[in-house]
């Protein structure tokens, strides 16, 4: 990784630059390509800012934080970036699995050997039991956002019926109601 670091209002230490450096090769696990960084650290009266802009060959990512300390605020950007490094990677890693199922599916027909492995007494390979905590809409979408899953099982707290949530590809939820 090329790094370049530019110190405003404060003297350049090499301590400070190798401290920066051992955070940032945490990130270089995320990235296949070489990366270049630039780092700004910067002291505005009582505050220590540390700023860095990364760039990839199809990704550019940019973070910027404050503290008592210049250290702290170095360690705070990097989680920065690297939150936004792993939310990137997890989106082209699902893009690319949902690509990959398009083709998977494009004819519409099964070919001899899927035709073959396709069984008329489909095996259960997994059984998960749940259990219906009442809750509000709100609350299902809180708990679904939080946990990471696609779908909430729920029972609703004013009906007292089932109820599934999920969200859909472009960000909506659709929620399914049972009459019972």
């Amino acid at each position: 990784m090329q790094t370049s670091f530019t110190f405003r209002n404060m003297e350049a230490g090499e301590w400070l630059k190798d401290y920066v450096s051992k955070k940032l090769a945490r990130i270089e696990r995320y990235i296949d390509k070489p990366v270049s960084a630039h780092v700004i650290l910067s002291v505005e009266k009582f505050r220590n800012v540390a700023e860095i802009k990364l760039s990839a060959r199809n990704i550019a990512l940019q973070g910027k934080e404050e503290a008592k300390e210049m250290t702290l605020a170095v360690d705070n950007v990097i989680d920065k970036i690297e939150r936004q490094m792993k939310k990137y990677k997890e989106k082209t890693r699902n893009h690319k699995d949902v690509a990959s199922i398009g083709e998977s599916m494009g004819s519409g027909e099964l070919s001899a050997e899927e035709y073959d492995e396709y069984d008329e007494n489909p095996e259960v390979v997994e059984t998960r039991k749940v259990v219906l905590k009442p809750m509000s809409l709100e609350d299902a979408i809180l708990e679904m956002d939080e946990s990471g899953n696609m779908f909430v099982i729920y029972r609703d707290s004013s009906s007292e019926s089932v109820s599934v949530i999920y969200r859909r590809d472009d960000g909506k939820y659709v929620l399914i109601e049972t009459n019972s």
